[in-house]
């Protein structure tokens, strides 16, 4: 059995694929809370604990630009969205500079669609050698099959499906800290 290793914030990038206007509206709409929520967990995590952040949008001139929500959230980050046209976002050659230049030992993804998009670049961030990390709740598809099936492709290429709150607590460490007083009240 595999240890799964603790992994820094700052160690790790959040990885946000695609959350746009025209494709969130065909999302179920419990889906999109859910990823809403989870991304501003991560985001807040991010800004607080120093995880960097980078942000896809698939073709935006038709699919629009990242949902007003999140476009506020990723302000602090200083993350701009990467435009592309390659389905993994590991395809878009500003994007593969962008994390070379990171450095990063690992990635959390959210994202949509989970079984297009998300999918591959969780697969091409792994074979990069990157621990993976997928919030169940940090990704959504249209339909629920496609989903599910996205999430066991994303588990089969090496990720860990896991949840925002797991991630959050995973990188705070311990409770009674700043950090950890302020970020709780993401999960309430």
């Amino acid at each position: 059995m595999t240890a799964l290793p603790r992994v820094k914030p700052s160690r790790t990038v959040l990885v946000v694929v695609d959350i746009q206007e025209r494709l969130a509206v065909a999302m179920p709409p419990e889906h999109m809370a859910a990823i809403e929520r989870a991304a501003r967990i991560l985001l807040g995590a991010a800004t607080e604990l120093g995880a960097p952040v980078l942000c896809t949008e698939q073709y935006p001139k038709g699919l629009g630009p990242t949902v007003p929500a999140l476009r506020a959230l990723l302000d602090p980050t200083g993350a701009r969205p990467i435009e592309k046209l390659a389905f993994s976002a590991c395809g878009e050659p500003r994007f593969a500079s962008a994390l070379d230049e990171l450095a990063v030992e690992a990635a959390v993804v959210v994202g949509m669609e989970t079984h297009v998009c998300v999918f591959q670049t969780v697969r091409d961030l792994v074979a990069r050698g990157l621990e993976v990390s997928v919030p169940l709740d940090g990704v959504a598809s249209r339909r629920d099959d496609h989903r599910t099936a996205g999430l066991r492709l994303c588990e089969k290429a090496g990720a860990t499906v896991t949840t925002a709150e797991t991630l959050l607590f995973d990188w705070l460490g311990q409770a009674g800290t700043d950090a950890f007083k302020k970020l709780s009240k993401l999960v309430r």
